[in-house]
């Protein structure tokens, strides 16, 4: 999700909300303590040269039961974060403390902020070798995709 559709969905919000892909709500009383431009410039296992930017929100839940972050405040600290910081539309990352602090992707299921699942990849899996997925068929999907039948010219 970009920046500029995180700022969309929260113009249309009374409650902000997060939650994980299972299901478990971030507290309401959680805080957005940073956001920020992330940029890697790294270098892959294959030896390509690459970059990467995000923006990144850092969910943090305090002892303080009392406070909560309303969509308008959020969208405020979005927008003074786009002037101080000079941020461009790109995806949104999220970093949340669960067993270690983990980071997320972000989607909006239209009530809610869902902190979504990543995942490590090889970005170089051609330079190392390593062979694409396979696609798994049944086999009578299999057998129905040759199409191959007497009089059809197949054989």
């Amino acid at each position: 999700m970009k920046i500029s559709e995180v700022k969309e969905a929260l113009t249309r919000l009374n409650e902000l909300t997060f939650r994980l892909e299972d299901g478990t709500q971030v507290p309401a009383h959680f805080h957005v303590t940073e956001v920020g431009s992330v940029k890697r410039h790294f270098i892959d296992c294959g030896g390509t040269v690459r970059k990467d930017e995000a923006v990144n929100f850092q969910l943090w839940s305090a002892d303080d039961h009392d406070h909560r972050l309303a969509a308008t405040k959020l969208l405020n600290i979005i927008l003074l974060s786009e002037e101080k910081l000079g941020l461009t539309d790109t995806e949104v990352e999220v970093e949340y403390q669960t067993a270690t602090i983990g980071i997320y992707g972000l989607e909006f299921d239209g009530k809610a902020f869902v902190l979504t699942n990543t995942q490590t990849d090889c970005l170089a899996k051609d330079a190392r070798g390593i062979p694409q997925e396979k696609q798994k068929v049944a086999i009578g999907q299999a057998a129905a995709a040759s199409s191959c039948a007497p009089g059809g010219g197949c054989c």
